[in-house]
């Protein structure tokens, strides 16, 4: 299991948000991430296994990657962290990588299916 967490420092108020258009805009975020290998982002790809918002803006991500010896394993999660700690509204940011269960084509949204020329 691998965590990474930021914490924004600044204390200027941020506009509040409820849950649900937070964790919309985390989504957005992280459908901006790629796999470097397929080119479908992680969201699509079924990677983010859990997605965690609360009131006090604060994200937990579970994802995991295509294979346990995925070249990007050192990378992806700081990649991921990035571009969700980068939404206004965040003002902190966990991701841990997960192996269990192992990710499958299954997991996959129709629209990567799409893209992938799956279906």
């Amino acid at each position: 299991m691998f965590k990474l967490t930021s914490l924004r420092t600044n204390t200027e108020s941020e506009s509040p948000e409820s849950e649900g258009s937070l964790r919309t805009a985390v989504i957005a975020a992280l459908r901006a991430v790629f796999d470097p290998e397929i080119p479908v982002n992680i969201y699509d790809l079924g990677l983010t296994y859990d997605l965690d918002t609360d009131a006090g803006q604060s994200v937990h991500i579970k994802m995991t990657l295509t294979a346990p010896a995925c070249p990007v394993a050192e990378i992806m999660p700081e990649q991921v962290r990035a571009a969700v700690a980068k939404v206004d509204a965040v003002n902190e940011v966990q991701v841990e990588l997960v192996w269990d269960p192992p990710w499958t084509q299954n997991r996959m949204s129709e629209e990567a299916r799409l893209e992938l020329g799956m279906l």
